[in-house]
């Protein structure tokens, strides 16, 4: 299926490894040109020298997307105002006129919320709900204007099914899915512009990892033990991989996707055991 996006451009957040990557890799095979965003410079430079090298005479497999796209990298903290505007303003790139907008930021660490001050909340607000809302901010009025926007928001199934030990998370991105609930709705969605949250559940990322390391040293249990039990609770049998969480995004991006927004589409390989 072509995806009708080629051409266009887009900004990936957290770009540079799991879930973001995943998402900048389905972006580039679809012929999109895209500003990578993470902390680490010279991860996100390697990233973007992959991309282009893979992707240079069109999609993977022989087919017919443009080639020699665009990648260029912003190493910066884009849960702050400096770091969203380098995204923004890069050399080379579309200013604020990106026709697709991928936000994503690492969750809060977990912990008994008895021991979360002021600080560590508004440290969560700021990367798991006000920095996304600060980019739709800066994109949509754009996107209005040329008829066509996609923003997707990754967030977590815990915004779902919440999870005792990740208030944090819990409370941020749920505070952004009743943002976007709102704006969706609004006219922008008369002039082609969609907002959709993706919610990932358990994909077999460095942050899966660094979860289980943590389940495990409370538990007693070994790493593998708690990967195992983890895995053993999902009906698919398995951990998500990063590539076909990509896949949906660039689904949700593209021309096809039209009439869905304002929705959390969850993808969790049937985890959550809920009807609704």
């Amino acid at each position: 299926m072509d995806l009708g996006i080629a051409g266009k451009w887009a900004l990936v957040c957290g770009a540079s490894k799991g879930l973001g990557l995943g998402c900048a890799r389905a972006l580039a095979r679809e012929g999109v040109n895209l500003v990578i965003n993470a902390r680490g410079a010279p991860t996100l430079q390697q990233v973007a020298i992959e991309l282009k090298a893979e992707y240079r005479d069109g999609i993977s497999g022989g087919g017919q997307k443009p080639s020699n796209i665009s990648v260029l990298t912003v190493a910066a903290d884009i849960t702050t105002e400096a770091g969203r505007e380098a995204a923004l303003s890069v050399p080379g790139g579309p200013g604020k006129d990106f026709d697709i907008v991928v936000t994503n930021a690492g969750g809060p660490p977990p912990g008994d919320f008895r021991d979360w001050d002021r600080d560590a909340w508004i440290a969560a607000l700021d990367a798991n709900m006000l920095a996304p809302i600060a980019l739709i901010r800066a994109a949509v009025d754009g996107m209005a204007e040329r008829g066509f926007g996609r923003i997707v928001n990754i967030t977590s199934s815990a915004v779902k099914a919440p999870i005792d030990i990740l208030g944090l998370s819990n409370g941020a991105r749920s505070g952004l899915t009743g943002f976007v609930a709102g704006v969706a709705r609004s006219p922008l969605a008369a002039h082609g512009v969609t907002i959709n949250n993706l919610l990932p559940g358990k994909f077999d990322t460095d942050r899966l990892a660094a979860t289980f390391a943590g389940a495990a040293a409370r538990s007693g249990k070994t790493t593998e033990e708690v990967r195992q039990a983890q895995r053993a609770s999902i009906p698919a049998g398995r951990f998500g991989q990063a590539d076909e969480f990509g896949a949906i995004c660039a689904f949700l991006c593209s021309v096809h996707a039209g009439y869905l927004t304002g929705q959390n589409v969850l993808v969790d390989g049937g985890a959550y055991p809920g009807a609704f």
